[in-house]
């Protein structure tokens, strides 16, 4: 199997944020570990679609697990990935308007050129 180019796993990457779930999901492990059913509370998410997508996120190394006892505690799988939802904050509260009446983001075709 050929190594994908940065490039391609950037973007992969990328996509790990994109959903709305898994971003709720990383943007509630910001307080620091929680199990599933903090996440659960804290993202207002179901039970099965935060367990769904800590599995993806795991999978792909954007968050891990801590068994203690009965429960697992997930949490960032490196605080880069914390500093990158501040960044993004940051970056968010300067082109946040651009970002909203971006028509290119939400599937819609751009108005013609007069």
């Amino acid at each position: 199997m050929p190594i994908p180019q940065p490039l391609e796993l950037k973007a992969k990457l990328y996509r790990g944020f994109a959903d709305p779930s898994r971003l709720a999901i990383l943007e509630a492990l910001r307080q620091g570990p929680l199990t599933v059913t903090q996440i659960v509370e804290a993202a207002g998410l179901s039970q099965s679609n935060v367990s769904n997508h800590l599995g993806c996120l795991r999978d792909c190394g954007l968050v891990a697990g801590r068994q203690d006892g009965r429960y697992v505690y997930y949490r960032h799988s490196d605080p880069r990935v914390q500093a990158l939802l501040d960044v993004s904050d940051e970056l968010l509260a300067n082109i946040a308007r651009g970002i909203d009446a971006c028509m290119h983001y939400r599937g819609e075709a751009p108005p013609e050129a007069e």
